[in-house]
């Protein structure tokens, strides 16, 4: 089988650069929509009550009220039983987090998660896959240099997890090895 991917780098906080590729795409289908877009803070000790209001407003718009505008944008290009996904992270999981530490990072991707659920909601009565992704600790320069993981490592686990939540339709949040993570 062979795949074709469309790789479109955007600023998603831009409203002009989301118009410009929604029109660039208009009449194109797709199997996926996959959106990836991410941000913290500098100091991953900073607790919410130290956060200055314009860092919280920056992040919350770059990880979790853009990517969802992206996918109302562009879900008419996404065939019927197309699956829609996003990259959240590990530390999105409400559950699992009993260590504190990038609680910006961490509130922007749980909310994400839920926006990535009334989405859902609202597709309820469909067949369509969707999934929210943890693609471990991965050294970038949001990760760091100490993440377990290389680029080369995440990304192809990524793939082949989101080509086998295709055949399962509604909302799943997975890791990169296809795990269920606790929301």
């Amino acid at each position: 089988m062979t795949w074709r991917i469309n790789i479109e780098p955007l600023d998603i906080c831009e409203p002009d650069q989301l118009a410009a590729l929604r029109d660039r795409l208009a009449g194109r289908a797709f199997d996926m929509l996959f959106v990836n877009a991410g941000t913290t803070n500098r100091d991953p000790t900073q607790t919410i009550g130290e956060v200055s209001t314009e860092d919280f407003v920056n992040l919350m718009i770059t990880n979790a009220l853009s990517p969802l505008r992206v996918i109302e944008s562009l879900v008419g290009n996404v065939a019927a039983t197309g699956l829609i996904g996003v990259m959240s992270s590990g530390q999105g999981s409400v559950s699992n987090n009993e260590t504190g530490q990038r609680e910006l990072y961490r509130g922007t991707k749980a909310a994400l998660n839920m926006f990535m659920r009334s989405f859902a909601a609202r597709q309820a009565s469909t067949s369509r896959p969707m999934a929210v992704m943890a693609p471990g600790w991965v050294r970038t320069d949001l990760g760091g240099p100490e993440g377990k993981l290389s680029i080369d490592e995440s990304i192809p686990s990524l793939v082949n997890v989101l080509l086998a939540k295709q055949e399962r339709p509604g909302l799943e949040y997975l890791d990169y090895l296809g795990r269920t993570v606790p929301w």
